[in-house]
C-alpha cells in the first residue's frame, strides 16, 4: 500500500510521522525548507504535560535539558500577587522550549527511522484525488509526483493543502498582538514564570498593560507585552525602551545587565476550519485551527490532532477503509477546538474591555486573574486537554459500566501499571501503538510477581476476553486507579482517552465497546468503504 503523504515538517507534520512510524506506516514528509530550521530565540512553544510527554514517547529522548520546566508560576496586579502556583510534584509543570530545538528533536528521531522519507526542498502545487489513493506534485529543484494512500496537511496558517481543498477557513483577525523578546539575564526569580498586569510603573507608548516573563535554559527568558488593538508600529526604540522599564520595575531600581538575543511581533488569529477531511485528505495543526488568546498555545492542539489521527490512519493503512473511524477525527477534534475557541471568545470582552465586568462584580479581577492562569497553565475550558464525550466512537450504555474519576471519552490519568512481561511501566508508554489497552484494577498485585497472579481469579477469563476482541489489545493490571475499585476494567483507546469503565470480566461489554471503538462492525465498515470509493 502506498504511503501516507505529509506535507508540511513543523512540529505537528513531524509529529505526525513519528507517530505513524511507531505503528509501522510508511509516511513522506513534504518539507518546503532545506531540512533545518532557523534558530529564533524568541519563537518558542509552550507543552503541556500530555503533549511534552506525547514528544518524548515518541522521539524516545527527555526534553528535560532541551526546555525549561517552571519551577512556579506568579501572577501579580500592580504591586499585589495574585497567586502563586510552586510546582512540587502534584502539579506537572509546562515545559518552555524553543520551536526550531523542538523541531529539531524530532528531525533527529526520524533521521534513522526507515518508515519516514523527508523530502526537502518539496513545495506542495497539486493534489489529485481517485477512490485508490491521492497522488501531490511538488515544484522546486526536486520537483515531482507522490503518490499516497492519504495525505495530511500539516502546512500552517497559510496551509497549500486546505486552499487546493477549497476549505474555508473564517474567524477573527489580530486577536491579540504580542511585542516579544528573548534576552538573557538575572530576573529577581529563577526558573518561575510570571504574568504581571497593570505594572506600576509607566510603559512607554501605548500598552495594555500586560507582561509577560518565560524562562528558557541558560538564562534566557522570553519576555510579551500586550499591544493595544490597532496597527502600531513597534519601533526597535520602543521595544528597547519596554525592555529597560519592565527589567528596572522588577529589580526596584537601575536596569540590570542584559544580552537581547531575539525580537519579534506575536498576532495571534482565531480561526477553524469548516472541514478537516475531504475524502483521503486532511488537515492537522494551524492548516486546521488558529487560536493562542489568553496564554493559551496553539500547538498543543496541533500536537493533540497527530496523536488523534495517526492510530486511525494506521488502522485503515493495515487494515483496510475504515470510513467512521476517519470521520470521528473531524468530530471529536474540531469540536474540542471549537469550545476552547468559543470560550476564548466569550472571555475576551470581559477581560480586555475595560471597566466590564469589573464595575459590577465584585472579585472580577481576581476572576480575570483565574482566566489568564487556566490559558497560561493548561486548567479549564481554556487549556485543558479535551474529552470526546459525543464522540462517534462511543459504545453507547453498556450494562456493565461504572463510573471512575475519568469520563469516558476524557485523558486517563497515568497511573503505573504490570505489563504483560510483567515489567512496571507507566500507563502512558503503552500509548500509541495502535493497540486498545485493557485495565484491570487489582490491588496487591504489585507485591507479587506476575507468574503467581495471571493465571488466579479473573485474570483467566479477562485474558481469554481480551484475546477475542475485534482489534488487537494489550493487558495491562494496575493497583489502583483515581475512583476505581477492585476488579474494576478500563478500556483505553490507542491515544489515551478512556472508552470505559466495566465492572470486572464482562466480555460481551468489552467487545460492544472495543468495536464501536474502531468504528464498529467489519461489515458496517466495508458498506462504508464501498459508499467512499463510489463517490
Amino acid at each position: 500500500m502506498d504511503p501516507v503523504i505529509i506535507v508540511g515538517a513543523g512540529p505537528v507534520g513531524l509529529t505526525l510521522a513519528l507517530a505513524l512510524a511507531r505503528q509501522q506506516v510508511p509516511c513522506v514528509v513534504l518539507d518546503e525548507g532545506p531540512g533545518k530550521d532557523e534558530p529564533r530565540a524568541a519563537r518558542t512553544v509552550v507543552l503541556r504535560e500530555d503533549t511534552a510527554a506525547l514528544v518524548e514517547r515518541l522521539a524516545r529522548v527527555s526534553l528535560a535539558r532541551a526546555g525549561a520546566r517552571w519551577v512556579g508560576w506568579r501572577s501579580m496586579r500592580r504591586r499585589q500577587v495574585m497567586r502563586e502556583i510552586v510546582f512540587d510534584g502534584s502539579e506537572p509543570p509546562p515545559l518552555h522550549i524553543a520551536q526550531h530545538v523542538l523541531t529539531g528533536v524530532l528531525r533527529s528521531a526520524l533521521s534513522g527511522e526507515r518508515f519516514v522519507k523527508v523530502a526537502v526542498e518539496s513545495r506542495l502545487d497539486g493534489i489529485e484525488q481517485e477512490s485508490s489513493g491521492v497522488t501531490a506534485h511538488t515544484r522546486g529543484p526536486k520537483g515531482t509526483y507522490w503518490r499516497g494512500s492519504y495525505l495530511v496537511g500539516c502546512d500552517g496558517p497559510r496551509s497549500t493543502v486546505r486552499k487546493i481543498q477549497d476549505i474555508r477557513f473564517p474567524g477573527r483577525t489580530a486577536v491579540e498582538r504580542h511585542a516579544v523578546a528573548a534576552l538573557r539575564t538575572e530576573l529577581p526569580w529563577s526558573d518561575e514564570a510570571l504574568l504581571h498586569r497593570m505594572p506600576p510603573w509607566r510603559m512607554s507608548g501605548p500598552s495594555a498593560g500586560e507582561v509577560t516573563a518565560r524562562p528558557l535554559p541558560d538564562g534566557v527568558w522570553r519576555l510579551d507585552w500586550l499591544l493595544p488593538p490597532g496597527k502600531d508600529l513597534v519601533t526597535p526604540e520602543l521595544l528597547l525602551t519596554r525592555i529597560r522599564e519592565t527589567l528596572a520595575g522588577w529589580a526596584g531600581g537601575a536596569t540590570p545587565p542584559y544580552e537581547l538575543l531575539d525580537t519579534g511581533v506575536h498576532t495571534v488569529h482565531h480561526r477553524l476550519a469548516r472541514r478537516w477531511r475531504a475524502d483521503r485528505v486532511f488537515l492537522a495543526g494551524d492548516a486546521a485551527h488558529l487560536l493562542g488568546a489568553m496564554g493559551t498555545h496553539g500547538l498543543d492542539e496541533g500536537l493533540r490532532d497527530a496523536d488523534n489521527l495517526a492510530w486511525k490512519l494506521a488502522l485503515a493503512w493495515h487494515h483496510g477503509p475504515h470510513e467512521a473511524l476517519l470521520d470521528s477525527y473531524q468530530t471529536e477534534r474540531r469540536a474540542v477546538v471549537a469550545a476552547r475557541l468559543r470560550a476564548a471568545d466569550q472571555a475576551l470582552p470581559l477581560l480586555r474591555g475595560g471597566g466590564g465586568l469589573r464595575s459590577y462584580v465584585p472579585g472580577s479581577t481576581r476572576g480575570h486573574d483565574t482566566l489568564l492562569t487556566e490559558g497560561h497553565l493548561g486548567h479549564g475550558q481554556l487549556g485543558a486537554p479535551g474529552a470526546y464525550a459525543d464522540s462517534p466512537l462511543a459504545p453507547g450504555e453498556l450494562e456493565g459500566e461504572v463510573p471512575v474519576d475519568t469520563p469516558p471519552g476524557a485523558p486517563v490519568t497515568d497511573v503505573r501499571v504490570t505489563a504483560e512481561d510483567g515489567t512496571f511501566v507507566r500507563l502512558r508508554d503503552r500509548l500509541g501503538r495502535g493497540s486498545l489497552l485493557v485495565v484491570l484494577i487489582a490491588p496487591g498485585t504489585s507485591v507479587w510477581e506476575r507468574k503467581h497472579w495471571a493465571g488466579a481469579g479473573i485474570m483467566p477469563r479477562l485474558a481469554a476476553a481480551v484475546s477475542a476482541l475485534p482489534h488487537h489489545a494489550e493487558l495491562l493490571v494496575a493497583e489502583s486507579y483515581p475512583g476505581a475499585a477492585a476488579h474494576t476494567v478500563l478500556l483505553v483507546r490507542p491515544d489515551g482517552h478512556l472508552v470505559t469503565a466495566l465492572s470486572g470480566v464482562r466480555p460481551a461489554d468489552l467487545y460492544t465497546a472495543a468495536q464501536a471503538t474502531v468504528g464498529g462492525p467489519a461489515k458496517a465498515q466495508a458498506e462504508a468503504g464501498a459508499s467512499a470509493g463510489s463517490r
